[in-house]
């Protein structure tokens, strides 16, 4: 008997066809679409801010070389690339392009909840996007004030782009936020209220799992930071005094007064630290699909991963005040973010547990999303493990501001997410194109990419070690700084440049192999998830063709016992399983 998610029949939906060219690609309603745009949009912004890191590491490589490269621009640039990459880059394309591409067709869904408001969603984003570009064209350039927008800082004259520039990011954050909120009901509506037949909660694919809380998480954290951008815009325009205390400017009072910067830091790492997971959890629910198919076998302890989900979802919320350790905080709060800290280390590792389970005899196939996903796991752990340093507060104090803090931040919300793209994105690209990409170019794509960045970010732990402070334009002739860290900081500089020209050869192979590349059929990679038994391939409008799929079995049927194939795909009944001699299939 097929298990129904409440009703007997699920409802059809009514689609618009487009008839027009705009109506197809530019104004399409169509999730798919949508998502091909968000993954376009912020792969273009993404690759400012990759120009922007390699104008970072040029100065801090060969000081004083580049004229283009003031300490002014040096700061708007360190500013630019943080925001771009934290927010309008992983953010949008893990929950964008991933969320809006993957939910419907893993559901069995014939297209978002509210197809709409989706495609509303996506030219909010892309106006958040220039006009957050535009801040690089008013007078005084973009912001300058670090990627947190600290108070009063960010916005006291002397401050590069404390005008025009940090309004125009002000405002491009509320528009940003604005198109997400639309997005984000769309997904929680979507996975809750439009799934197939059979299509129970607990046989969701775990990438729908992970953009699911992500997409709660969001929803409750980034009123935060608006409230927070707003109040700081009404200190910046209208004299209020919400975040700026009485101060003097020039030796002239400034007209604010009795304003706490704290509060600014409290509301913004409420968003900040959830913002981790929120880029975090889809990556792990990519993760574990990626591992599961290409190490044919299925995903260790499905549930409890799923409440591990859950559960860092829940904790994300009660540890933002270890940013904050610096700031004068009572030794007993201290403690308590402390010890959230390492609390919400405990499901993360259960899931590093369970992917090193899975792969365990498994019948491990290295295939470049295979590769990505490994290489995912190493920096990951990593990554991990140098952030119990920082959630310890004695160890924190001295550390915090050091070049440990940048090595720490890139590997975990940089370097992992980012590997984890690529596994998916190479991981589906049949599927979206309907070719094949060319495996020797994406081979050296992972190799130069995955070593190159250990390169970059591992040398920053021993250089905050040595007490190597960040965001610095120059560090002159300092007696605490070493020979060595001038000579670490070029041979960083070097391979960023390689890294950087390494994800030129990966734009290239997607461009090439979607004219050139061997055509796909419909499941490559032999996977049991509903996107992958779609009648045709790319997936057309309404996803399913007449009849939308009837699920019987959760999405990890690989190599089961008895069964004639290695991979049986959620939507086969039970007496369609062929068995092999002498065997028995479970369903």
């Amino acid at each position: 008997m097929v298990e129904s998610r409440g009703s007997a029949v699920v409802e059809e939906m009514e689609l618009v066809h487009p008839k027009t060219f705009l109506g197809k690609y530019i104004w399409s309603q169509d999730a798919k679409v949508i998502a091909i745009q968000y993954g376009l949009t912020a792969t273009a912004i993404g690759l400012v801010a990759l120009v922007l890191s390699i104008l970072i590491r040029l100065q801090l490589g060969f000081p004083g070389t580049f004229s283009l490269i003031d300490p002014s621009s040096y700061l708007q640039y360190v500013t630019m690339h943080g925001m771009i990459m934290v927010v309008y880059l992983l953010t949008a394309f893990l929950l964008g392009a991933f969320g809006n591409y993957l939910i419907p067709l893993m559901v069995g869904a014939r297209d978002m909840a509210f197809p709409f408001l989706n495609m509303l969603s996506y030219w909010f984003y892309l106006a958040s996007v220039l006009i957050l570009v535009a801040s690089f064209f008013v007078p005084g350039g973009p912001s300058g004030g670090g990627w947190t927008l600290y108070p009063p800082q960010v916005i006291s004259a002397g401050t590069p782009g404390a005008g025009g520039g940090i309004v125009l990011m002000l405002v491009s954050l509320v528009v940003f936020i604005a198109g997400f909120t639309m997005g984000g009901l769309n997904y929680v509506v979507t996975v809750l209220q439009a799934r197939t037949r059979g299509m129970t909660l607990m046989r969701l694919p775990l990438t729908v799992w992970g953009i699911f809380m992500a997409t709660a998480l969001a929803l409750l954290a980034f009123p935060a930071l608006l409230v927070a951008v707003l109040m700081l815009l009404c200190d910046l325009l209208l004299g209020s005094s919400f975040f700026m205390p009485e101060m003097l400017n020039l030796g002239e009072p400034t007209g604010h007064e009795g304003g706490s910067p704290l509060l600014y830091q409290h509301l913004f790492w409420f968003f900040g630290h959830p913002e981790v997971y929120i880029v975090a959890l889809p990556a792990f629910g990519i993760v574990s699909d990626v591992l599961a198919c290409h190490a044919r076998k299925n995903i260790f302890g499905y549930r409890m991963m799923v409440w591990a989900l859950i559960l860092i979802g829940v904790l994300s919320f009660v540890v933002w005040a270890h940013h904050m350790f610096v700031s004068g905080m009572n030794p007993y709060f201290g403690f308590l973010f402390a010890t959230t800290t390492l609390v919400i280390a405990v499901p993360t590792a259960i899931k590093v547990y369970n992917w090193v389970l899975t792969l365990w005899r498994g019948n491990i196939r290295l295939t470049v999303p295979m590769l990505f996903a490994i290489g995912f796991l190493f920096t990951f752990v990593n990554g991990g493990l140098s952030g119990l340093f920082l959630g310890n507060v004695t160890v924190d104090v001295p550390l915090s501001d050091t070049y440990f803090v940048v090595g720490h931040f890139h590997m975990v919300m940089a370097v992992a997410p980012v590997l984890v793209i690529f596994a998916g994105l190479y991981h589906w690209y049949p599927k979206v194109s309907g070719r094949m990409f060319h495996q020797g170019m994406a081979k050296w794509h992972f190799w130069l990419t995955f070593l190159g960045t250990y390169l970059v970010y591992f040398p920053m732990h021993f250089m905050g070690f040595a007490g190597v402070p960040r965001r610095y334009y120059a560090y002159g002739e300092s007696a605490f700084i070493s020979e060595s860290v001038i000579t670490m900081n070029l041979v960083i500089t070097l391979a960023a440049l390689v890294v950087a020209s390494a994800q030129l050869l990966f734009l290239f192979n997607m461009a090439w192999s979607l004219r050139h590349g061997e055509k796909a059929d419909s499941n490559p990679w032999g996977a049991t998830t509903l996107e992958w038994q779609t009648p045709h391939t790319p997936p057309r409008h309404g996803n399913f063709g007449d009849q939308l799929p009837v699920v019987y079995r959760w999405a990890y049927d690989y190599s089961v016992p008895g069964a004639a194939q290695d991979f049986l795909p959620q939507n086969l009944p039970p007496e369609a399983v062929s068995r092999a001699e002498g065997g028995e299939a479970s369903s």
